[in-house]
């Protein structure tokens, strides 16, 4: 390794991060979620996390762990299930504190941070009970002949962030090639340390520039973790493991069923996981 070098191993990430710290975690719903970084820290013993995430399953094992104090999101979904089942749990039982933003709010909220300024005022919320819900939230009189009433989105600051790019080169440069970047970018600009996995370490990106969407000024640690958004999509490198999502699904709804999943699945290391799923039954894979 060389002094530009960036890579780590899944364990040395993980022991980077502490309990009371801000995570922001790149992805949208089921989609491009860094799950092999979430796993990493479900071996540790990291707790009272603050979770900024367009949630998925990320923070549905976090929450089903009990890592989770506060959670800021626009939504916790599956995509091709609509709520998240451990997200509906904690929120039932009351084991997590929500803070609900729309996603305008969201978008603002980390551009804010990610220009190191206070808040960013929006439209969005205007008109809703997401201020009365939230009591964070305020509003600023527009300085100008207009007068208008704006919300303002205070900054989402990030301790640290976790994103998943289908490649990356050794010095912290990602590369996504799906259709949409979702709000990774703002994610690691929003951070103090960014940790970035990827499908695959490159020499060389091929490609149109903008899908260089991570910047290596903005990166601290880089992964090599081969599949590691499953059970959520890598497009094109993969899709979503409908099979396997709907087994978790099923899962979480029993306690006894998910003590058995999380032996199966969760109670080793990445490469454990990853047998764990390629030794699956093919009646299981297509369930």
């Amino acid at each position: 390794m060389t002094g530009l070098e960036k890579r780590l191993s899944l364990p040395e990430f993980a022991g980077r991060i502490t309990s009371g710290m801000t995570v922001g975690i790149g992805g949208w719903g089921a989609r491009r979620k860094p799950m092999a970084l979430v796993r990493a820290l479900l071996r540790t013993g990291v707790r009272d996390l603050t979770v900024v995430s367009c949630g998925g399953p990320d923070v549905g094992l976090l929450a089903a762990a009990g890592r989770i104090r506060t959670l800021i999101a626009p939504f916790v979904t599956l995509d091709s299930v609509p709520l998240e089942p451990h997200f509906r749990a904690a929120r039932e039982s009351g084991a997590l504190c929500f803070e609900e933003w729309d996603e305008s709010m969201f978008l603002w909220g980390l551009t804010a941070a990610a220009h190191r300024l206070p808040f960013m005022p929006v439209r969005g919320g205007l008109g809703s009970d997401v201020p009365r819900r939230n009591p964070r939230l305020r509003t600023v009189t527009s300085p100008y002949e207009d007068g208008e009433e704006l919300l303002a989105a205070p900054a989402l600051d990030l301790d640290v962030a976790l994103v998943h790019m289908n490649r990356a080169d050794v010095r912290g440069n990602g590369q996504s090639l799906g259709p949409d970047p979702y709000f990774d970018d703002l994610f690691t600009e929003a951070a103090r340390h960014t940790y970035l996995s990827c499908e695959q370490i490159v020499d060389r990106f091929a490609g149109p520039p903008q899908s260089l969407l991570v910047q290596r000024q903005n990166v601290t640690g880089v992964l090599h973790t081969p599949r590691g958004a499953h059970f959520t999509s890598c497009a094109p490198d993969y899709g979503r493991d409908e099979a396997f999502q709907r087994a978790y699904v099923r899962a979480a709804g029993d306690p006894g069923t998910w003590r058995e999943f999380e032996a199966r699945f969760l109670a080793g290391d990445e490469h454990a996981y990853q047998r764990a799923v390629d030794g699956r039954e093919p009646e299981e894979a297509t369930a």
